[in-house]
């Protein structure tokens, strides 16, 4: 396999990859995950901040549980 076909190869998927997290993101703050009670707001005249500490912990515990399960099933 040559050099610029494998770029390019690497290049299409990161692109799925992002725009399938795109898509998710999209999905989950439409369900209200990304306005839990937790999540920093904050605002001025012209400048805002969001952190979405709640949202993180429990996506990070999801991805953990789904990443757990996937292993305990490969043995």
């Amino acid at each position: 396999m040559e050099f610029p076909e494998q770029i390019g190869k690497w290049l299409i998927v990161s692109g799925l990859i992002l725009c399938g997290s795109g898509l998710l993101v999209i999905l989950l703050g439409k369900l209200g995950l990304f306005r839990l009670p937790g999540d920093i707001d904050l605002m001025g005249k012209n400048w805002q901040v969001f952190v979405p500490i709640t949202s993180c912990l429990i996506l990070s515990a999801a991805l953990t549980l789904l990443i757990w399960i996937v292993n305990y099933l490969k043995k």
